[in-house]
């Protein structure tokens, strides 16, 4: 069934183009969303190409299920289960971060305070604790961590208080509008044309779905899976994680010396930095969601 819910594909062909350089390999769509990259690496894989995707997501599984083409195969599991698959067994992986839109358009899924809806933020709703959940208990100490480390907001020790103060007086907050309010009357100043509720809400997303976490696991299990001369393809879209892509990158792209064993050969580098790349003028013009994003490419070394 159609939903109102679309989804635009940021960079679309340049990271298909970056990823696939040989037709007949297995590639890993780490987050498989509503497809757009995964179809378009299907077209440009032979008979004899594979392509296995991963999301934790329902509702882009359901979508999945609408490929019916023998050489792709989706898995219900986060990408940090990447390692699973066989040593130096793929020619390219392909992690397109953040949030879906029809994720954050569908109120029914508390990502965003453009609508109201139900406090919940999961990818995958069927595991683990919503926001609401976690707010209902969370310590003052707690939150404020959470808000600062993940959203890098400077209110978040008043966000906080006021979180736990509500919580008290009228008992948890249990609504995407409710969170919204309440955030608006902690932060005293906000950039102009940004909601105050704004990294907030990237936080508690973030925090509950355990991105960062995640995405570190995928980065060094890309290493394990990745074949000699296959491509990592990484799309950020805020500086918490390309920060953590672009560290992991720079680290793996150098040879390291033991001090402590100054005759001892170097760890031989095992990623070669390709490129990075934003959307140009027309593509953020069409969709400006697409105007943070930023995609790294990166090669495996031979060991």
């Amino acid at each position: 069934m159609q939903t109102p819910w679309q989804h635009t594909t940021v960079l679309l062909s340049e990271a298909v183009e970056a990823l696939v350089n040989n037709p007949d390999a297995t590639y890993v769509d780490a987050t498989f969303g509503r497809g757009g990259h995964s179809r378009l690496i299907l077209s440009r894989l032979s008979p004899q190409g594979r392509l296995v995707a991963f999301d934790k997501d329902l509702d882009a599984i359901a979508e999945a299920g609408t490929i019916t083409d023998p050489r792709f195969s989706i898995r219900h599991e986060g990408f940090r289960h990447l390692g699973e698959l066989p040593p130096a067994s793929v020619a390219g992986v392909l992690m397109d971060l953040g949030v879906s839109s029809p994720q954050i358009d569908n109120p029914e899924r508390g990502f965003s305070f453009r609508f109201d809806g139900p406090l919940d933020m999961r990818m995958d709703t069927t595991r683990g604790e919503s926001v609401a959940e976690w707010l209902a208990t969370a310590e003052v100490q707690q939150i404020a961590e959470v808000v600062r480390d993940y959203g890098e907001e400077r209110f978040a020790l008043p966000i906080a208080k006021a979180i736990v103060a509500r919580r008290q007086e009228r008992g948890p907050i249990s609504t995407t509008a409710e969170l919204a309010e309440l955030v608006a009357g902690a932060v005293k100043t906000r950039e102009p044309g940004q909601n105050p509720a704004t990294r907030t809400f990237q936080a508690l997303r973030i925090f509950i779905n355990a991105e960062l976490e995640e995405l570190q696991q995928a980065l060094e299990a890309s290493l394990q899976v990745l074949q000699p001369g296959g491509r990592l393809v990484v799309i950020s879209f805020h500086s918490l994680e390309d920060r953590i892509v672009k560290q992991f990158i720079a680290k793996h792209s150098r040879e390291v010396f033991d001090r402590r064993a100054p005759f001892a050969p170097p760890k031989v580098m095992q990623l070669k930095a390709l490129d990075r790349i934003k959307p140009g003028a027309a593509e953020v013009a069409g969709n400006p969601r697409a105007r943070s994003a930023i995609m790294r490419v990166a090669e495996r070394v031979a060991p």
